[in-house]
């Protein structure tokens, strides 16, 4: 009776995910298929098989047995006249196969806890439906005093933080459908009076990124929130952190608790396959 000896304990390094990797099960080849697609972005959209060549370090004759199978396979695509490639359809079906996959509010919670453990404020996840925001995921503040905004709440988008941002990624049809002729009568004294004061208010938030409220709906209650975009770059939602008012200055609304916001949007967003810029 024979036996398989165990293989000697390997020498391990650490992965991208933390753990350890044993470079003896990597596969070269597949690692410089790989970066053949990494080479490619918005900027670089069509490369030569020189240009691939030079990003992964390889040969050309070595590069072109790697485009060659990946064109085959449909990862990239060749086009004959300009002598370069692109990326090809197999690689946004991967993509977005995986994108779709993934529960926005499952995706967003660990961000939202961190966000609250940063500021002690409670942090929210909303979507815009009609002119309302709709809360779809809570990290409640620890802090025996806080506001409360539970999920499934819905609130006027013009009047809150969450909902500016929102609405300022919608073009100007879109937001005079909602608050154009009888829908004005949304407008109350702590909110924009008309529709092009909205429609300036909303500038300003979509040109700086982000929106502070204190007091401009519920009484005694201050939040600042920040865009979610995913794959494509689109506005699919909006997180904040909202607390009693008089808890934090105005210095502090547009300074360190809007980094925080800011800083968990974008990360939440890249989660979601956003590329800043792209």
């Amino acid at each position: 009776m024979s036996s398989t000896a165990p293989d000697p304990e390997p020498d391990l390094l650490p992965g991208r995910s933390g753990e350890p990797v044993d470079e003896r099960y990597l596969v070269p080849a597949l690692i410089r298929g790989l970066a053949v697609l990494q080479a490619f972005s918005r900027e670089r959209q069509n490369l030569s098989l020189s240009e691939l060549a030079a990003a992964i370090g390889v040969t050309r004759s070595a590069a072109y047995r790697l485009v060659y199978t990946l064109d085959h396979l449909g990862f990239l695509t060749h086009d004959p006249r300009s002598r370069s490639y692109a990326l090809g359809p197999q690689v946004l079906r991967l993509g977005y196969g995986f994108l779709a996959g993934r529960d926005i509010v499952a995706v967003a919670m660990p961000f939202l806890e961190a966000l609250r453990d940063r500021t002690g404020w409670s942090a929210h996840l909303g979507v815009l439906e009609g002119a309302e925001v709709l809360y779809l995921a809570r990290a409640a503040t620890r802090r025996a005093v806080a506001s409360n905004v539970e999920v499934g709440s819905r609130l006027p988008a013009h009047a809150t933080a969450m909902g500016r941002v929102l609405l300022s990624a919608l073009d100007a049809p879109a937001l005079a459908r909602l608050y154009g002729g009888d829908a004005m009568r949304r407008f109350t004294a702590t909110t924009p009076g008309s529709l092009a004061a909205l429609s300036a208010q909303l500038a300003e938030d979509g040109a700086r990124g982000y929106a502070i409220s204190s007091a401009s709906f519920e009484a005694g209650v201050a939040a600042v929130a920040a865009p979610v975009r995913d794959v494509t770059g689109r506005v699919v939602a909006a997180i904040n952190i909202s607390t009693v008012a008089g808890q934090a200055g105005e210095a502090e609304l547009a300074g360190g608790l809007r980094a925080a916001v800011t800083e968990a949007a974008a990360a939440l967003s890249a989660a979601l396959g956003h590329v800043p810029g792209g």
